[in-house]
């Protein structure tokens, strides 16, 4: 189904507890996600020229659209009929 081939990718930093909660809900639903880490200085660099004024952790993008941070995540879950 539609979940199979859903493609999640996420920008984190370390101790960061929304990050950590994000990655473990995300891992629960069995969904394919890339990760990229704010604490590689080359990463950060590129997150900032595309998307300068996030400062905030994690930023989860599902299928290249922007649903910010776990809030966002939870909401665009449940919009899909999963369970938070």
């Amino acid at each position: 189904g539609a979940i199979e081939k859903m493609k999640i990718v996420i920008y984190t930093k370390s101790n960061c507890q929304n990050c950590v909660s994000a990655k473990q809900l995300i891992k629960h639903h069995g969904i394919d996600s890339v990760e990229y880490s704010m604490d590689d200085s080359e990463v950060r660099h590129n997150f900032e020229i595309k998307y300068p004024g996030i400062r905030q952790m994690p930023q989860i993008w599902i299928d290249s659209q922007h649903v910010g941070g776990l809030a966002g995540l939870r909401a665009a879950l449940e919009q899909m009929g999963m369970a938070t």
